[in-house]
């Protein structure tokens, strides 16, 4: 049994609430009050996520145009920037933890996700 479950589908279905909670948590748990990066860093990444989500290929999207392995890619490059962004860009406390958990989740989901062929059973 493989451990690779998330199909495009259950990716497709995360990426809408995933995409506005990363432009809410930010003011909900009020972060960057030590430095403005942690929250905005956040609030850019979901209005992007949202623009990616809506154009790349899959049932939900509604404007097509970006193949889903792009999509992949830079999901995967956002949970690289989210677990090396409190060190880099030296965020503390809770910022610190938002991203660090945040972006391994995001990496592992990533990481968790079942290639197409073996969707379709081949």
């Amino acid at each position: 049994m493989s451990l690779r479950f998330v199909t495009k589908s259950i990716h497709a279905y995360l990426d809408y609430p995933v995409a506005i909670g990363l432009i809410a948590m930010p003011f909900i748990f009020g972060l960057g009050a030590e430095n403005p990066l942690a929250l905005w860093l956040s609030v850019a990444t979901g209005v992007a996520a949202f623009g990616l989500t809506v154009l790349t290929d899959h049932h939900l999207g509604l404007i097509r145009v970006l193949p889903y392995s792009l999509h992949l890619a830079v999901d995967g490059l956002v949970g690289v920037v989210f677990v090396a962004a409190p060190f880099v860009l030296g965020f503390a406390s809770l910022d610190f933890w938002y991203y660090a958990l945040l972006g391994a989740t995001v990496l592992l989901v990533v990481g968790l996700h079942q290639p197409e062929d073996e969707a379709l059973g081949a």
